[in-house]
């Protein structure tokens, strides 16, 4: 048994301590957009603290527990707080809480982030769907040797985000009448945003949204067997000719503001799932 695989085992045994519940989505809230999860009703929160291996996020507005209870009728167990890599944790410590839920029962996972928005159609509070995605975040959580019973050597990602889940949250705006972009997020290391010429490249190379999360999760989901859905709120517009200097609260207010639109399309999805 691999030194991961170990890890995985006591930090499902600690949780089971807590919870004997078998969730089958997943669910990682991203900067600012905690809100979703004063819509579950939670049966036991977990300190990350309180688990064997969790790393413990440091950036402000992340909390940092793990949330188990139901969500639109479905058992869920949720991050409330996620890590990124600029923290200075391995790309491996990033995506243990997903490999974890894994072994919780999780078989959907569903992500969400703050991003600027590259695409000048975009605009300031925009919800995207994530449709593709372009990791330069210069390392991957599956760099080093493979533990064959987490996934293969090699994970094809031709579908990252599940085809059937963007059509649902597409279907799912529609009938909540509330407007999305469908897009390619890219991620950056950060914690710098990037510079004029930076963003000229991105949106060269396909991107319509930056952010400095998500991908390795994703990445780390898939090499798991599970379905992906992914939606980015956009926080700021990073248009190389209008750029305006922009603060993490900034990003956070515009992020509150736009979250009743991605909470309610976030808790439809699970309903219909």
């Amino acid at each position: 048994m691999s030194e991961l695989r170990k890890h995985i085992d006591e930090a499902v045994a600690l949780i089971r301590t807590r919870t004997g519940s078998k969730p089958k989505i997943g669910i990682i809230l991203g900067t600012g957009l905690g809100g979703l999860a004063a819509e579950i009703a939670k049966e036991v929160e977990i300190d990350y603290a309180d688990i064997p291996h969790f790393p413990v996020s440091t950036v402000e507005s992340h909390h940092g527990k793990l949330l188990f209870g139901t969500l639109a009728g479905k058992n869920v167990v949720a991050m409330q707080g996620r890590f990124h890599f600029y923290e200075g944790y391995s790309m491996q410590q990033i995506t243990f809480p997903v490999r974890v839920m894994k072994f919780l029962g999780v078989d959907t996972l569903l992500i969400s982030n703050a991003a600027g928005a590259l695409n000048p159609l975009f605009r300031k509070g925009d919800v995207m769907l994530i449709v593709d995605h372009i990791n330069l975040l210069g390392d991957n959580p599956l760099i080093g040797p493979n533990d064959d019973t987490l996934g293969p050597r090699f994970p094809d990602m031709s579908e990252a985000y599940s085809r059937d889940l963007l059509s649902m949250a597409g279907q799912v705006a529609l009938d909540l009448r509330i407007g999305v972009q469908r897009g390619v997020y890219v991620a950056m290391s950060g914690p710098n945003l990037e510079t004029r010429a930076e963003y000229r490249f991105l949106r060269f190379i396909g991107a319509d949204a930056v952010g400095m999360s998500t991908i390795p999760e994703t990445i780390v989901a898939i090499h798991m067997g599970m379905r992906v859905f992914g939606v980015s709120i956009m926080t700021d517009e990073c248009f190389p000719d209008a750029l305006k200097p922009v603060t993490l609260e900034e990003v956070i207010a515009v992020a509150k503001k736009a979250e009743p639109n991605m909470t309610a399309i976030m808790k439809e999805v699970v309903k219909r799932l």
